[in-house]
């Protein structure tokens, strides 16, 4: 099969969000400080290492379906749907809410292509949804830092 012009535009979108997310966990993962460190240090390079596995399986993907990928840091910066990361030093709470946020904008990225991947490729739809369930999952973990009992998540904070 050889991947239409859209599907190959969604494929993109994807993988973009999916390198820049890897890079911003990285970024996190140096500049934290505060309480819970250590577990949100941790935990940081587990979404890096779903971050760059996932990207890595999106690249092959496209070029399975005779899509060029393009992961040059300009593109990347360019048309990732994700915030900058800030600067410097960041304060753990204020990164959970940041990395909480950029997961669930990775997702809405996700959600926003599938129906149109699914129709042009449904194989490639099944590999978007492995990637949605994991990075739900996460989103879930590292929400999990700020909440109190009874307290709803807020998607897309931060």
């Amino acid at each position: 099969m050889k991947a239409t012009k859209r599907l190959g535009e969604d494929m993109q979108a994807v993988l973009v969000d999916m390198i820049e997310l890897h890079v911003q966990g990285k970024q996190a993962h140096w500049n934290i400080v505060g309480d819970n460190f250590r577990d949100l240090h941790l935990q940081l390079d587990e979404i890096v290492a779903d971050a760059r596995l996932f990207s890595d399986r999106m690249a092959e993907r496209m070029r399975a379906l005779h899509v060029a990928p393009d992961g040059r840091s300009s593109t990347v910066a360019s048309t990732t749907t994700l915030e900058p990361f800030p600067a410097g030093e960041v304060d753990t709470a204020a990164t959970v809410d940041m990395v909480t946020g950029r997961l669930d904008a990775v997702v809405a990225t996700m959600r926003r292509v599938h129906d149109r991947v699914d129709e042009a490729d449904p194989t490639t739809a099944d590999v978007l949804h492995g990637f949605i369930e994991r990075l739900e999952q996460l989103a879930w973990m590292v929400s999990a830092e700020n909440r109190k009992p009874g307290q709803d998540r807020v998607v897309g904070k931060g």
